[in-house]
């Protein structure tokens, strides 16, 4: 039971500092787009930005995916 719970501590750890280097990314990426687009405010910047995040992500989850396969 100690190894156990000892994974599952590792395991919420590593899930904050995920959390924390998204965030942390995340303000970097608002700055960014702010500073070419000017104003972040508006339901069009939010939505371009929302859109331009989610794509970023998508090719990042499959460049991972194919680079764990080939670990494998």
């Amino acid at each position: 039971m100690n190894k156990e719970v000892i994974e599952k501590i590792a395991a919420l750890i590593t899930v904050a500092f995920g959390l924390i280097a998204a965030l942390a990314w995340n303000g970097a990426i608002q700055a960014i787009f702010k500073s070419v687009f000017g104003t972040a405010d508006s339901i069009g910047a939010m939505l371009t930005y929302a859109i331009i995040v989610t794509i970023i992500a998508v090719f990042a989850t499959i460049k991972i995916g194919k680079a764990a396969a080939r670990a494998k």
